[in-house]
């Protein structure tokens, strides 16, 4: 895992992602940059530039959030028990520097893998191919 420090990821992010990479927070639906991109690419931590998503694995779930089928390697993230306001839920953070992404769900509609990797786009940075 990458180690950085708060103040330093402080300085690095704007407000609004340091809320939601390292405080679990939500960015609202329909309002954020990669809720209908439909082209190419691989998306990437915004912290630490670790491979999450490819863009051939998202979908239209129309919940305003980018979702994902499966996240871009078994290796690219890892889950957490989240027992929120919002009830039993299960957290998906980045495999290298433990950035909160989003959650993933077992109601995708894909029969690749049944899941909905329900992600915030503040979180990702977009490489296009």
């Amino acid at each position: 895992m990458d180690h950085f420090s708060e103040s330093e990821l402080q300085e690095r992010l704007t407000p609004d992602e340091y809320h939601v990479l390292r405080e679990a927070g939500t960015e609202k639906p329909f309002e954020n940059e990669y809720w209908d991109y439909h082209g190419d690419g691989i998306f990437r931590c915004k912290v630490c530039g670790n491979k999450l998503f490819k863009a051939t694995d998202k979908f239209e779930s129309g919940t305003g959030w980018p979702s994902f089928d499966q996240p871009y390697s078994e290796d690219s993230v890892e889950y957490r028990e989240d027992n929120s306001i919002w009830g039993r839920r299960v957290e998906v953070v980045c495999a290298k520097c433990e950035s909160h992404l989003g959650h993933v769900f077992e109601d995708g509609p894909t029969e690749t893998t049944g899941k909905r990797y329900c992600m915030n786009s503040i979180c990702m940075d977009l490489e296009e191919e």
